[in-house]
């Protein structure tokens, strides 16, 4: 009896050293201190658990979407550092325990929409190695918890929610949907940025967070234990910064061990450009990224109100602490709530990833690519055929 209580408690020690979130952020190598508090410029969730429930808004910026005191000032161009960790940003802590093998990510959207709509552009993406065997959580973990991100050079100056993103698959052969005590678990946060410079690159039309992702992504349900030499990593592919670009969905069977925004490329239709940008120090293999060129839909001003964050089914993991203690105060942000842009495809169809059906939806149901699949009875979903 002993001995099989000590199993138990070990396993629940290994539990609660899963968790990870962001807490520091890096500035072209510069300290920007800790930010996730109430005073700082992180929107950081109250304990470090994951999210494992894919059509949850907690998905957008985790459970609490709520903006912060301060905002960072970047120029276009600047390479942004996310530093997570487990329970302190101390030399000795953890990161995330290291069978939480996975993917990390990073996407971008106008802070005025708080997250809401087809607004999520991937700006950074890094998987699985097939020559190391190695998954971008290692990498993150021998890095002491740091990633990169470059913010495109010629992005028009404003304020941006920088979000950032680990997929921890070692309960993943199994979807949430089908077993709420296993599936997926996902750690995000979003980081309030204000870009500055002259650019007059906009972003294209991106994705919904919750929607870009199903429970039929091979990302998503995946069996980390069983044979494989490949990883699709979900979502849509990464924006290579230009105008008028939309990223097209990572759909490719072969995985790329990361990519990141790169230079320009020719805007022509179904132009192929091969990028090698990467999160900085990650192992890097080339990358073909199939853009198509698309004209930016425009966006629109209206009244509707900022959605809430409601809060997220709880999993088989419990938090092992509560974040610190605020610090300084200083004048929060005001947000301004936007309309979606208007759909990139034919006359009222909805962009692939878009949400196209629902309980009390009242938008299109046709899809512009792909085929409109019902994925809960609230929501669903344009997916490629």
């Amino acid at each position: 009896m002993k001995y099989s209580g000590f199993l138990a408690s070990a396993a629940v020690v290994a539990l609660a050293n899963a968790h990870t979130t962001i807490y520091n952020v890096w500035v072209d190598d510069v300290d920007q201190g800790v930010g996730n508090t109430a005073a700082g410029y992180i929107r950081s969730p109250p304990n470090n658990s994951p999210i494992k429930d894919i059509t949850s808004t907690d998905m957008t910026c985790n459970v609490n979407n709520v903006a912060t005191a301060k905002t960072i000032d970047v120029q276009a161009g600047s390479k942004i550092t996310l530093e997570w960790h487990h329970e302190s940003n101390s030399a000795s802590d953890d990161i995330i325990d290291g069978s939480h093998k996975g993917p990390t990510l990073a996407y971008i959207a106008p802070t005025s929409s708080n997250g809401a709509g087809d607004v999520w552009v991937k700006l950074a993406e890094s998987g699985y190695d097939a020559a190391t065997k190695l998954w971008a959580v290692d990498t993150l973990r021998t890095n002491k918890g740091k990633t990169n991100v470059i913010i495109p050079t010629g992005l028009t100056p404003g304020e941006y929610l920088l979000r950032g993103e680990i997929i921890a698959l070692h309960e993943s052969d199994t979807a949430f949907n089908v077993n709420p005590a296993r599936g997926a678990q996902l750690y995000m946060e979003c980081v309030q940025l204000n870009v500055l410079g002259s650019g007059a690159t906009t972003l294209p039309a991106g994705v919904a967070i919750p929607g870009a992702y199903s429970y039929a992504d091979p990302g998503i349900v995946f069996n980390l234990y069983g044979s494989f030499t490949e990883y699709t990593i979900p979502g849509p592919a990464v924006w290579d910064g230009t105008t008028g670009e939309t990223a097209a969905p990572a759909t490719s069977a072969s995985i790329p061990a990361s990519s990141s925004a790169a230079a320009p490329v020719s805007t022509s239709a179904a132009a192929e450009p091969t990028t090698t940008a990467t999160f900085a120090d990650s192992v890097t293999l080339p990358t073909t990224l199939v853009q198509v060129a698309t004209s930016a839909a425009p966006v629109v001003t209206s009244a509707a109100p900022v959605v809430s964050a409601s809060k997220s089914a709880k999993d088989s993991c419990k938090p092992k602490s509560s974040k610190a203690a605020a610090g300084t105060s200083s004048i929060p942000t005001t947000l301004q709530t936007i309309t979606s842009p208007a759909p990139s495809g034919a006359s009222g169809a909805v962009t692939l990833y878009g949400q196209c059906g629902g309980t009390n939806y009242i938008g299109s149901t046709t899809c512009a690519t792909g085929t409109c699949k019902v994925q809960n009875p609230y929501y669903s979903q344009c997916v490629s055929e």
